[in-house]
């Protein structure tokens, strides 16, 4: 491979957009493959790559073993991505970093109709968006990187037949609610990517949406 075919590979896996931002990411990724390499064995190569991204940008190889991603989850989700289909974010910090994206990411952590329903509710406000990411007829993938009651409500929704789901990344962090929700996702058949225990947030979450688009 050559240093400029090998430059672009890693600038669309690991996000770098300069040379020197693309020797560092060749030099990080190749000590990451070494790090989680017979921990990702079983994985297809997407799956792995998906995996590789959030090690890196987490600097934690123990990702390796708490990630886990159902089997039709990467089919679903790409189908979703090359369908244009929209993108949902429990927070703004989450929908800020996903790049190069034609589609329509969204996130209504502010949206007047979520502050009335958390007042009226007496709910999270994340878990008020996710009730008018319903409303507004959402469908795609769903990106959980922050908020257990976030997700646990799109359980709810998707339950009822009240939302339209593809796939859920499922990452929230915390030591309270995060574990549980994240659980009570893997028991579903919805295609999806869980982090097992507290451990999560937004740069897993955002390492894993914006790994898919890169596979497009």
């Amino acid at each position: 491979m050559s240093k400029i075919t090998n430059y672009s590979l890693i600038n669309m896996l690991m996000g770098a957009s300069t040379k020197q931002g693309n020797d560092i990411a060749i030099k990080s990724r190749k000590i990451v493959k070494a790090l989680i390499k017979d921990k990702t064995q079983h994985l297809t190569p997407e799956e792995r790559s998906i995996v590789e991204r959030i090690v890196h940008s987490t600097a934690d190889p123990e990702y390796a073993d708490l990630t886990k991603i159902s089997g039709e989850f990467v089919k679903k989700s790409l189908e979703s991505l090359k369908n244009g289909k929209d993108i949902l974010t429990d927070i703004n910090m989450v929908k800020a970093g996903i790049n190069s994206y034609n589609g329509n990411v969204k996130c209504y952590i502010n949206h007047e109709k979520t502050l009335k329903l958390t007042k009226k509710n007496n709910i999270t406000r994340a878990a008020a968006a996710m009730q008018v990411a319903a409303v507004e007829e959402f469908d795609g993938i769903v990106v959980i990187g922050n908020s257990p009651t976030a997700l646990l409500e799109v359980l709810n929704l998707y339950k009822n037949n009240k939302i339209k789901i593809q796939s859920v990344i499922g990452v929230p962090v915390g030591f309270v609610g995060a574990e549980e929700s994240k659980e009570a996702l893997h028991k579903t058949e919805i295609p999806h990517l869980i982090t097992q225990g507290p451990k999560g947030g937004t740069p897993v979450a955002v390492a894993a949406i914006n790994s898919l688009i890169n596979l497009i």
